[in-house]
């Protein structure tokens, strides 16, 4: 346990961030959950509209948590182009057909 007043505010101001930090990541965590979810959806029926939008609310959320240093940049910027490169490759696969 921390002994100082400054250790004492440090370690209470951890504990505000580690929250804060894990609620955003698992937020990401799930938008990405239903972006797949919604692609695999659209392999079926043939439209990624759906996961178009979700892929919007998901690199609205992976850049709020790079900016807020929860998650690397570099990290957020591989998730948005890994995830749009799917869409893209099930959009072409669907629009010949």
């Amino acid at each position: 346990m921390p002994n100082s007043a400054n250790a004492k505010k440090r370690h209470r101001q951890n504990l505000r961030s580690r929250d804060r930090n894990r609620a955003m990541k698992s937020d990401l965590k799930s938008q990405v959950r239903k972006l797949l979810e919604s692609l695999n959806d659209s392999a079926k029926t043939g439209d990624v509209t759906v996961a178009r939008e979700h892929l919007r609310l998901v690199a609205k959320k992976a850049d709020r948590a790079a900016a807020a240093r929860t998650i690397h940049p570099n990290r957020a910027a591989r998730m948005k182009s890994r995830l749009s490169a799917r869409i893209l490759a099930a959009s072409k696969a669907v629009s010949p057909a």
